[in-house]
């Protein structure tokens, strides 16, 4: 199913874990209505910007949420956020011009490390009304998730 000019369900559904543990990623209704508004808010516009979007994880239903770690309150459950990359592009610039030129919830810098542009991954999401155009920096310490005010490229 195409969700917009250039992005199809099939990639923002796909899991190497869900089909290893033989999990459905279907999304209902109303996070499809969320997905495709994703896509024409911000994936189009960050394609047509740099080129071809590479989502690394996308729609996550509860129970594949569930079996890779991530929260419950994820928006990736509700269809509204990607974790993206555009290949050539560092990840830093990518959330910049996100953040800088288009409206969303969150960008957040996930995994990045300064002086290696190509490490870590852009989340991005979108709501349909209350946006907080909250912009983050999240990098793993002692094992753990941690979350920093800022993009810290």
């Amino acid at each position: 199913m195409q969700l917009s000019q250039h992005f199809t369900l099939e990639e923002f559904t796909k899991s190497q874990t869900g089909e290893r543990l033989g999990i459905d990623n279907m999304p209902g209704t109303s996070a499809l209505d969320n997905i495709m508004v994703l896509c024409a808010r911000v994936l189009e516009p960050v394609r047509e910007h740099f080129g071809p979007v590479h989502i690394n994880s996308g729609y996550r239903g509860p129970e594949l949420n569930k079996a890779v770690g991530g929260v419950a309150t994820s928006q990736h459950c509700l269809g509204q956020a990607a974790d993206i990359e555009v290949s050539g592009v560092a990840n830093g610039d990518l959330a910049k011009w996100i953040a800088e030129n288009l409206d969303y919830d969150q960008v957040i810098l996930e995994c990045y490390r300064k002086g290696q542009p190509n490490s870590g991954w852009v989340h991005v999401s979108y709501k349909t009304s209350g946006n907080r155009k909250q912009q983050l920096t999240a990098a793993v310490i002692n094992g753990k998730m941690v979350y920093t005010p800022g993009l810290n490229i």
